[in-house]
């Protein structure tokens, strides 16, 4: 994970982006929370997908980023349940470099998909 600087910031109008960071590797949550945070992004996070679609639901985020692979449930499962109720703009980050992993999970309603590992201004200009 890179930190070079991004291109853009959390704040929108004074308005502070909220992202759920769905992840099962806590070091990578605890380095996404910090981050983002430290660029003005409002973050929650979550360690499996039953929690993700909990938090969701309950304050919805402005966007998800979201892993695949959950120890719970996969995450292209997590975002078919979530687009029954909900079209906030969700970014798949994952290990799974292959194509029809990616494809799999635009086609299930991924507005994004970077591969892990990433560089965070990339992350952040997405």
């Amino acid at each position: 994970m890179s930190t070079d600087q991004p291109h853009s910031s959390g704040t929108q109008g004074g308005h502070r982006t909220s992202v759920l960071v769905v992840d099962d590797d806590p070091h990578l949550l605890k380095a996404l929370r910090i981050t983002l945070q430290a660029h003005g992004y409002a973050v929650d996070t979550a360690a499996d997908g039953g929690t993700a679609l909990s938090a969701a639901s309950r304050r919805p985020p402005d966007v998800m980023i979201l892993d695949l692979g959950l120890p719970d449930r996969d995450g292209a499962d997590v975002l078919g349940e979530l687009r029954r109720w909900s079209n906030l703009p969700v970014l798949v980050l994952s290990a799974r470099h292959g194509s029809s992993d990616k494809v799999d999970a635009l086609d299930a309603g991924a507005d994004d998909y970077i591969t892990k590992p990433f560089g965070l201004d990339e992350l952040l200009a997405r």
